[in-house]
Formats: structure tokens, C-alpha cells, sequence
């Protein structure tokens, strides 16, 4: 095994402010981010706080950015980095700052909370539920998210203007609704609840310009702007413009 010393700059600091911080570091071959700041921690910095739990790129904990990127420390792979680089690693930018890298993402939890949950189709009973493959393949590529929340930071939606928080739910919801609108036995409609209308109507969905930052950072390869967002934004505006869907929803409800 070889070893090198190298150059990092850690952010250092809470709500109230802070800097970056120099460090030398011990890198041995294989190593990730996450090694180095464990490192760090054991042998010159014990108070550097910083989230992490399975480290292996599944529980989504240990987001932070590496050289400006949203990354996932415990993938990020110290070989990507030329051994005379400065490796800088802050905490997510679009949230506010606990402690070190460690920052306050409870805004995506009250996000989960305002979209609908699934609706099961009435007289079916759980347990009963029957789908074919071919019906669930668009949706279930969605179902891999580990919820790093790096697509939710990287969106400059809300990472560059903060009074759009309240307004826009951010691409890992709006995925969510997506997935929900592709269900095939969602019954939401039979209640009412159009999801791609209220996508448009009470989750920010306009805001989206559909940059695609937010699928370059998702470390699962969701393609969350083509296989999410453009056809939720395309049956939104559907339902809004397309007149033939507009008539067909006034007969379907008279019917009704």
C-alpha cells in the first residue's frame, strides 16, 4: 500500500459563521473522502462534525460538497484527485448550517409531508394489489432513491433563492408525485386529486426549467429530469391547454 500527504481545506463553523480550515492528511490507495475525514477526525480535528452511517453509497447521510460538486463523501474515490490538488469539502449549500458539514435538511421532510400518499383502488384490499412488470417498469426506476437530498441542493430553483422554498417542492418530491401519477393503481383521480394539476398548482412544478443539475448529482443515475419531470410538466400542461383532455374531463365528471 502506498500513502501520500495531502492538501484539504474543510469548512469549519455553525449557524453563526465560519471558514475553511487547512489540513495535511495521510491518503492511502483506495481510500474515499469519508476515509480522510475520518482521519482527520482521529488525529487532528476530534470536534469536526459530520453525518455518515452505512458508507456504502445507500443511506444517502454523508452529502456534502467535495471541490464544489454535490457528492457523497463515502463515493467520492481520493483517485480522482491529482495527488498535488486541494481536495475542499463543505457542507450543502441550499441548507442551513448545524455544525461543520453537518447541516439542517428537515425542510425535505415537511416537503414529504404535503404530497398526497398513494390512494388504493376501492374494494381492493392490501395484499391484493396486482400489477404486471410492464406496467410498473416507468415508476419503479424512481423507487431508488436513498434520499442524499443532492438533487434537492443542487437545484438552483432554491439554491440560489431561498423565498422559493416554501413554493417548490424540489425534484426529489416532484419525482415523488410523478411516481405516484404513474402508479397504475393509484385512484387519486377517482377522489379528485389530479396529481400532475397539483404538481403545477401546489408543488412549484412551474419553476423547474429542467437544467438537469439535479440528475448530473444523483448518485443512483435516476434520470429524474427525462423520465420524471419533462412528462409530469407535459401532463400538466396537458390537462391545462390540450382542449380534447379538457372536454373529456368535464364529460368523465358528469358521467360521474
Amino acid at each position: 500500500m502506498t500513502s501520500y500527504e495531502a492538501h484539504f481545506k474543510v469548512w469549519r463553523g455553525d449557524a453563526e459563521g465560519g471558514d475553511l480550515r487547512d489540513y495535511q492528511v495521510e491518503v492511502n490507495d483506495g481510500e474515499v473522502v469519508l476515509d480522510i475525514v475520518h482521519r482527520l477526525q482521529a488525529t487532528q480535528a476530534p470536534d469536526l462534525a459530520v453525518r455518515w452511517n452505512c458508507k456504502a453509497g445507500k443511506c444517502g447521510s454523508c452529502s456534502a460538497e467535495v471541490n464544489g460538486r454535490p457528492r457523497l463523501m463515502c463515493m467520492t474515490r481520493m483517485s480522482v484527485f491529482t495527488r498535488d490538488e486541494t481536495v475542499t469539502v463543505t457542507p450543502m449549500r441550499t441548507f442551513p448550517v448545524v455544525r461543520d458539514l453537518v447541516t439542517d435538511v428537515s425542510l425535505n421532510y415537511t416537503k414529504a409531508r404535503e404530497v398526497p400518499s398513494f390512494v388504493p383502488p376501492e374494494g381492493v384490499a392490501p395484499g391484493e394489489y396486482r400489477m404486471a412488470q410492464v406496467d410498473v417498469e416507468r415508476s419503479q426506476e424512481f423507487r431508488k432513491c436513498i434520499e442524499c437530498f443532492l438533487c434537492q441542493n443542487t437545484c438552483h430553483v432554491v439554491r440560489d433563492h431561498d423565498e422559493n422554498k416554501p413554493a417548490f417542492s424540489g425534484p426529489r418530491f416532484l419525482m415523488r408525485i410523478a411516481e405516484l401519477d404513474m402508479h397504475p393503481l393509484d385512484a387519486a383521480a377517482d377522489h379528485g386529486l389530479t396529481r400532475a394539476t397539483s404538481a403545477q398548482d401546489d408543488h412549484g412544478l412551474g419553476y423547474c426549467n429542467i437544467t438537469k443539475c439535479c440528475t448530473e448529482v444523483c448518485p443512483e443515475q435516476i434520470k429524474i429530469t427525462d423520465n420524471a419531470l419533462i412528462p409530469l410538466k407535459e401532463r400538466a400542461a396537458d390537462r391545462k391547454y390540450d382542449p380534447l383532455v379538457w372536454l373529456g374531463s368535464r364529460i368523465r365528471r358528469r358521467g360521474q
